[in-house]
C-alpha cells in the first residue's frame, strides 16, 4: 500500500514534472474470457468494449535472440493470421493482412493477467507471454464505433516454457530493441569485455541515468497507444518515464540479461520500472542501483530526476511504494 508520508523530495519531484496531472488510474473492461464470441467481425454479438492503457510518465557483444513468425503453428483467415510456433521462448506474433482504415487491437488473456495492445495493419507484432507456463488465449479484433471492437481472429493453446525468463530476451512491442541498432551498439561498448550479469547492469543504468532527462513536455502531449522508439530516445536523451525503462530494458536483453520492463503505480503514480535475473540471484525484483557495496531499487526516472538524491533513493528502495500491473 501506499504510504501516507512521502518524502517532501518526492512530492516536489511530482509536482515538477507533472506527475499530478498525468498519474492516474488506470482502467480495463475486458470482456471475461469465457464470453468471447465465434461469430464473424460483422455480427453484432461479438462486439467487445476495449478501453486504452494511460501512459507511464512517473518522471524520475550483442546476444540478441530475433523473435520470428516460424509458420508451424498457425492460426490465420482471410483478414489476420496469428503465428504461436514458439510459445516455448515466449512469445506469440501476429499480422493484420486485410484491409482496414479502423484501429486494431490484439489481446492477450493469460493464467492471471489479460494484455491490450494496438496492432499496426500489414506488419507482424511480437507479444510476450509474461504470466509463464499455463492457459493463454490471443484474439484479433477491429473496432467499430467508440470502444467497442468486433472479433476478426482468436486461437487458445497451452504454455510451457523452456525457461521461465524466456519472455524477457527477446525483442517485443513493447521494448523493440530488434530495430534499435544504436542502442544495442551503445550497450555493447558499455559492457565490452564484462561477463557478470549484474556489472553489465550497473553500467547500462549509470549511463541511462547520467545521460537522460525527463521530458515534461512529452509528457504533456503523449497519447494512448505511445510505444518508445528505443534509437530515438538515445538520440534525444530525454524521455518519460516509459522511454528510460523501455531502453534500459532492451540495451540490457540485447546483452544477455533477463530483463521485464514492469508497469504499475508507484505511489498513485503510473509509472514504469524494470527487473533483472542473474543465475546466481534469480530474479531481482524492482531492484536494482549500485552504489559499490549494495544494490538498491533500480527506478532509473526517479533516480535521474532527483540527482539520486538521498531522500528519493529512500523511497525507491521501499519496495511497499511499488505495486506491478503488467510485465512485458
Amino acid at each position: 500500500m501506499y504510504q501516507a508520508k512521502i518524502p517532501a523530495l518526492f512530492l516536489a519531484l511530482c509536482l515538477l514534472t507533472g506527475l499530478g496531472g498525468f498519474c492516474q488510474q488506470a482502467r480495463a473492461a475486458e470482456a471475461p474470457p469465457g464470453l468471447w464470441p465465434a461469430a464473424t467481425a460483422q455480427a453484432v454479438s461479438s462486439l467487445l468494449y476495449l478501453e486504452d492503457e494511460p501512459v507511464p510518465l512517473a518522471a524520475a557483444a550483442s546476444t540478441m535472440l530475433l523473435p520470428e513468425a516460424s509458420g508451424t503453428a498457425v492460426k490465420k483467415n482471410n483478414r489476420a493470421v496469428i503465428d504461436y510456433s514458439n510459445i516455448t521462448d515466449g512469445y506469440v506474433m501476429t499480422r493484420f493482412t486485410g484491409s482496414t482504415n479502423k484501429r486494431l487491437k490484439v489481446q492477450v488473456i493469460g493464467p492471471a493477467t489479460t494484455y491490450n495492445y494496438d496492432l499496426t495493419a500489414g506488419s507482424w507484432a511480437t507479444f510476450p507471454l509474461s504470466d509463464g507456463n499455463g492457459s493463454y488465449k490471443v484474439t484479433v479484433v477491429e473496432n467499430t464505433t467508440g470502444s467497442k471492437y468486433a472479433l476478426v481472429l482468436s486461437v487458445s493453446f497451452q504454455v510451457t516454457l523452456k525457461d521461465e525468463f524466456a519472455p524477457f530476451l527477446r525483442p517485443n512491442q513493447y521494448v523493440d530493441y530488434g530495430s534499435a541498432s544504436k542502442a544495442v551498439e551503445k550497450a555493447a561498448e558499455l559492457t565490452k569485455d564484462v561477463t557478470d550479469p549484474l556489472v553489465k547492469v550497473e553500467k547500462v543504468y549509470s549511463f541511462v541515468v547520467k545521460n537522460l532527462t525527463y521530458d515534461k513536455d512529452k509528457a504533456k502531449t503523449v497519447k494512448s497507444g505511445y510505444l518508445p522508439v528505443l534509437d530515438d530516445v538515445l538520440a534525444a536523451k530525454k524521455g518519460i518515464c516509459f522511454d528510460y525503462a523501455a531502453l534500459m530494458t532492451g540495451m540490457l536483453r540485447s546483452q544477455g540479461v533477463p530483463c521485464k520492463l514492469v508497469v504499475g503505480y508507484a505511489g498513485t503514480a503510473y509509472h514504469a520500472w524494470i527487473n533483472v535475473w542473474t543465475e546466481a540471484s534469480g530474479w531481482i525484483n524492482g531492484a536494482i542501483y549500485f552504489d559499490g557495496t549494495t544494490w538498491k531499487r533500480m527506478d532509473p526516472t526517479f533516480a535521474s530526476s532527483a540527482n539520486s538524491s538521498e531522500s528519493i533513493m529512500k523511497y525507491i528502495g521501499d519496495g511497499k511504494n511499488y505495486t506491478v500491473k503488467y510485465l512485458y
